[in-house]
This record gives C-alpha cells, structure tokens and sequence, in this order.
C-alpha cells in the first residue's frame, strides 16, 4: 500500500509519515518507487524468474499524465500483494499505435528486465500484444497483465489518432484533424444514417 493509505490505517496524519520516512523512522518497510512511496514488504516470493520486474505505465495523450502516479500505483500495489518484487516503474506519454515509445522498446531490448507488468493489455501495444508476449516468452521473459480488460475511453482516442494519420495521406495534414473527428462520431454514434 503506498504511505498515505498506511498513515490513514495507522491513524497518523500523512505529513507526519513523510517526515518519518524521510527521517529513516518509519516503523515498517518502505521505499520510493517512481513518485509514490511504498510500505510493507516488497521483496514477496512470488513465482517469477531470476531478473528485474518492471512496472509499465502509459497514457496516450499529455492530458492524462495525473492518471499515470494512479495507474502506477494500482499496478505495484497488485505485483506486492501477489509477490512480486519490483525493481523498476517505467511510465511514458505516448500512443499505443506507434513504435517510436523509447520507454517501452527500452524495456523490451534490456534482457535483464525478465518481467513486466502493466495494469491493461492496451498499455503494451493495442494491437499484437500476444506476438510481443511471444516474443519474451520465447526469451524466458514475460508480460503480466493485471486486468485484461478493454479501456474504452483510450480505444476511442486512439482510433482517433489512426484515423487522423489515414486522413492525413489521403487529405493532407490541414483537414485531417476534422476529417478524423467526423468519421469517429460517425462510428461511435452508430452510423449516422436514419435509413
């Protein structure tokens, strides 16, 4: 659980759980992963291969960064309480759709990273995720995916952001934008057409 949650349970106020952290004399295990700070212990035995595990988090678009610290928070929380250690948190800014996430391809080239975790499948890749679990498993490594459900509000913007690179090679860059927008009203609003 990270500290404020931990301070609330303890019925100590958080600033003054900081203080003790910062100080070394906080009375249980805790330690800094990206911008939380983690209490208990976070070293579990949980079935996973001699190596790093890595904690992946990703939002599509700049407006979603306060959704990242949440989304890494959920995702460390779920690895300790099922026992995983986890060494590393990895968060970027960037579309599924693309392969230029620095971040994610760094992760998938470092062979000391032998597990990483992301909260949804999309996250990784919205499509061909089971080709890159392939892959690490075939390299002894693999992808853990605490909820496989779809996020529909992300599927949304990113078939968006597919629609306004077609429009672009077929319209040009000016009207694409608009183009795109259309044609993703047309499709979420069911057709358009009365008949």
């Amino acid at each position: 659980m990270n500290l404020a949650e931990w301070a609330d349970s303890q019925n100590i106020h958080p600033q003054t759980a900081y203080r003790w952290f910062r100080q070394g004399r906080l009375p249980v295990p805790a330690r800094r992963v990206g911008g939380l700070i983690l209490v208990g212990s976070l070293s579990g035995a949980g079935p996973q291969p001699d190596g790093t595990t890595a904690v992946y988090a990703r939002v599509s678009s700049a407006d979603q960064k306060a959704d990242l610290d949440a989304q890494v928070a959920r995702v460390t929380a779920w690895a300790t309480s099922n026992g995983y250690s986890v060494n590393q948190v990895v968060t970027e800014v960037g579309s599924a759709l693309n392969g230029r996430r620095r971040k994610f391809l760094g992760l998938l080239r470092d062979p000391t990273v032998t597990t990483i975790i992301v909260e949804h499948r999309d996250r990784f890749a919205r499509f061909g995720a089971e080709y890159v679990a392939g892959a690490l498993d075939a390299g002894n490594r693999r992808m853990v995916i605490v909820d496989d459900g779809e996020v529909d509000d992300d599927l949304v913007r990113d078939m968006t952001e597919l629609m306004t690179s077609l429009c672009a090679r077929l319209y040009g860059r000016r009207s694409a934008a608009h183009r795109a927008a259309k044609a993703v009203e047309v499709a979420t609003s069911g057709g358009g057409h009365d008949g």
